[in-house]
């Protein structure tokens, strides 16, 4: 039987972002360096095969800092800490090696700075992810406001409406954070904001990719993981932009061929914690079940890089 028809999108960018990058080479070198185990605070980068492949090399996750013993080294993940974290570390005499992507680390410095000029925060983000558990843990209990949709701002009990700043996560959809900003901006007209978008550049460029590529597929894929915020806006902002069905799916195994029936045009993407590798084993699904057609849809081109911390760069 002859396969069937397929035109196959392929966003980019899509996949590894520069801070997911420098996370992975931080536990690798921080094995090479000092042996194994490293213990690793929280998933490094949400993503399931990243996080077995490390485990195999001799990294050990935990949730919490008093799992870890003292005379191993310890890694803070990609999505930043609060700073009672560090501070605990640093009072057991602990080595420990940020991982935190530095434009996580930039809101970070932005809600202490505006904390200094007295101002009380709010932040538009995900209740109970790492990213926002560790920039609501820069400033003491109840400096920082979490309000996650446009309802919450209409809800929400601040000290001073004259002294405010907020700040987001960096991984949410670019459409749904202008929208609650413009609600934060009507309530409070006097708040500031960051001089720079908070939403990075990885976020914003693998969503402008979808938007451009959504109108041409029947479907698509975004590989990603379930916990990945990132990887599941993506999923959102395929809906929005006119493609009528997207799967989120951690590898190929994971696609709904069923659902699938009868498309003649397939996008994918991935987020920013997924690796190449897992991109190319749905790609390769495709071929083994269609005639396939490629096309890139490109609408950035990335060549962003972060510095390995020192402690690393030095010999032990």
């Amino acid at each position: 039987m002859p396969k069937p028809p397929l035109n196959l999108y392929l966003a980019a960018p899509r996949g590894f972002c520069a801070g997911v990058d420098r996370a992975i080479k931080i536990v690798e070198m921080a094995l090479e360096k000092w042996g194994a185990p490293v213990f690793v605070r929280h998933e490094i980068v949400h993503n399931k095969f990243v996080v077995d492949g490390l485990r195999e090399k001799g990294a050990i996750f935990v949730e919490e800092l008093d799992e870890c013993p003292e005379d191993r080294p310890v890694i803070f993940s990609a999505h930043g800490v609060p700073k009672s974290v560090p501070a605990e570390a640093q009072r057991r005499e602990m080595v420990y090696v940020d991982a935190t992507c530095p434009l996580v680390s930039k809101v970070h410095i932005e809600a202490q700075r505006h904390a200094d000029n007295g101002l009380q925060m709010i932040m538009i983000g995900h209740k109970g992810h790492p990213e926002t558990v560790g920039t609501m843990g820069q400033l003491p209990k109840g400096e920082v406001l979490l309000v996650e949709t446009v309802a919450d701002v209409a809800e929400v009990q601040v000290r001073d409406p004259e002294r405010l700043a907020f700040v987001t996560q960096t991984t949410l959809s670019i459409d749904d954070t202008a929208e609650i900003i413009t609600a934060l901006k009507a309530r409070f007209p006097g708040i500031v904001g960051p001089h720079k978008e908070d939403i990075c550049y990885a976020t914003t460029n693998r969503q402008e990719a979808v938007k451009a590529m959504a109108p041409k597929c029947d479907a698509m894929l975004v590989v990603g993981a379930p916990n990945s915020s990132n990887s599941r806006r993506l999923v959102e902002v395929g809906a929005k932009a006119g493609c009528g069905y997207t799967q989120l799916v951690q590898r190929a195994a994971d696609i709904d061929w069923r659902a699938l029936e009868g498309i003649s045009s397939i996008g994918i993407t991935a987020g920013a914690s997924a690796p190449e590798a897992l991109i190319d084993e749905v790609i390769a699904a495709c071929h083994e079940r269609f005639e396939v057609a490629t096309e890139l849809v490109e609408t950035a081109v990335e060549n962003v890089e972060f510095k390995i911390p020192r402690v690393l760069r030095i010999p032990a």
